[in-house]
């Protein structure tokens, strides 16, 4: 069983994502632990060549923890569509180019998705991670996934990424449109922190 994280200690969101940043810092509000983005310490962006979520999540934590000398907490997520062949995958954040636009991104997935099947779905990994002079530089790795539809043209100002395009299935509103705390609990992110909440915090 991987080690907890306690109330008041300190744990690095190893993205240099704000909405992201932002996000798991609300997951974790529950738990007291203090929250410091790796964008606010300077750290260093790992180049992602792994080939699956879990490969780059652990990547990124390692990365964080050995150079902040902290635990670290990563996230790899993506949004998956079988009629493409699975893409964007774990290419979703390339797919938005260098300047990080995501209407770049939302505009190829349509174009490319054209009259073809609209299911997809997102993945969540988050993977925690230790110094490797703390525990021997151990991991944990969590998997979430959430099911739903992709709509055009995009809809809603909130979320971020892929969201204005994806209907999670059982609701009419999409990731962008729908209330932040709602998302928290029924998404991808959400559902990978479930897990990782219940083996690695403490309450209170």
């Amino acid at each position: 069983m991987p080690r907890q994280i306690r109330p008041g200690e300190k744990l690095v969101i190893a993205s240099h994502n704000p909405g992201k940043v932002a996000e798991i810092e609300a997951l974790l509000a529950p738990y007291r632990v203090v929250v410091v983005g790796a964008g606010a310490l300077g750290l260093p962006q790992p180049e992602e060549t792994g080939a699956t979520f879990e490969e780059n999540a652990a990547l990124k934590a390692h990365t964080a923890a050995k150079a902040s000398g902290l635990p670290a907490l990563a996230d790899d997520s993506g949004l998956v569509v079988p009629a493409l062949g699975g893409a964007p995958g774990i290419y979703s954040a390339r797919w938005a180019g260098s300047t990080k636009d995501f209407h770049i991104a939302m505009e190829r997935v349509q174009r490319e998705l054209g009259s073809k099947d609209r299911r997809a779905h997102f993945v969540a990994v988050l993977a925690l991670a230790w110094p490797p002079k703390e525990h021997g530089g151990e991991e944990a790795l969590f998997r979430g996934e959430v099911y739903g539809s992709l709509t055009w043209p995009p809809r809603g100002e909130r979320g971020f990424g892929y969201d204005p395009i994806f209907i999670p299935d059982g609701y009419d509103h999409t990731f962008g449109e729908i209330d932040p705390d709602l998302k928290h609990r029924i998404s991808h992110r959400a559902r990978a922190f479930a897990k990782l909440a219940e083996a690695c915090f403490e309450n209170g």
